[in-house]
């Protein structure tokens, strides 16, 4: 997930404060239930508040925070950052049991384009976003323009015919599944953002944002390295000969090798 940042007041915010303010509890359900996988229905029964607590600890644990178990300001901070809407865990890894795709050649297809941008450029984005993994494995990737592709690539808004709606501006920028049949592998983009060519102030990156969920749609979950490309929150900077971190390298290798050199004689 991804959300904005925003200051609060001061000191510690209980659950009952939160009910008190809509906003913030809005990120904090979402966070816990979405992330953690806490049912809504149950938040607020006694027997879950140690649940809960532990919950919080593992989150600010990820992000170097101070670990109390409760939701103080600079918890709440981090909470609405803008983010990726997959379950966090700590430097590179796999999704549970390392699914990936089971061969080098893999397809995918844009189902259709966010008016943000010229075609063109959506097009050139996500085709870099491909190049930087194939770059450092044996991976290749063909666009279909037709038919079903391995990896399908969309933009929507709100509910989208999965079980994880979109939720407006800021928040989740997208999401992606990890490599399988049906809906494994597709990424999803969130219409409601503002997407762009090259990073602003005003809107994301897409091929920032596109490289990091193709990393979901190849099987790496996040890791807490910091300026990892596969870090839960969204962090501008320049896209020009944008290289691929170590730690990516290491996750997606771990996956899938390293690419072939190829050695001539002369």
């Amino acid at each position: 997930m991804i959300a904005k940042s925003g200051v609060f007041g001061q000191g510690e915010l209980s659950c009952v404060s939160l009910f008190l303010k809509p906003n913030l509890f809005s990120v904090f359900l979402w966070e816990i239930r979405g992330c953690y996988k806490l049912k809504k229905n149950s938040l607020f029964k006694a027997k879950n508040l140690n649940r809960m607590a532990d919950k919080i600890r593992e989150m600010q644990s990820f992000f170097g925070l101070e670990v109390t178990g409760e939701l103080n300001h600079k918890t709440l901070d981090m909470m609405k950052q803008p983010r990726c809407g997959i379950p966090d865990v700590r430097s590179y890894s796999t999704f549970p049991q390392s699914p990936r795709w089971k061969k080098e050649d893999v397809t995918y297809r844009i189902l259709n384009y966010t008016p943000d941008m010229l075609q063109a450029d959506v097009e050139e984005a996500i085709a870099k976003a491909f190049q930087l993994w194939s770059s450092v494995t044996p991976l290749r990737f063909t666009r279909l323009y037709s038919g079903q592709a391995d990896i399908m690539i969309s933009f929507a808004a709100g509910f989208h015919g999965d079980f994880y709606s979109f939720d407006g501006p800021g928040g989740t920028l997208a999401h992606a599944y990890p490599p399988s049949s049906g809906i494994g592998g597709d990424a999803h983009f969130d219409e409601d953002e503002n997407w762009t060519k090259f990073t602003t102030y005003n809107g994301y990156n897409l091929f920032l944002v596109a490289a990091h969920e193709l990393g979901h749609s190849l099987g790496l979950g996040h890791s807490n390295v910091f300026g990892a490309l596969m870090y839960p929150i969204y962090m501008a900077r320049d896209t020009r000969d944008y290289r691929l971190p170590q730690d990516d390298i290491d996750g997606i290798q771990a996956l899938y090798g390293k690419q072939e050199t190829s050695f001539f004689g002369g």
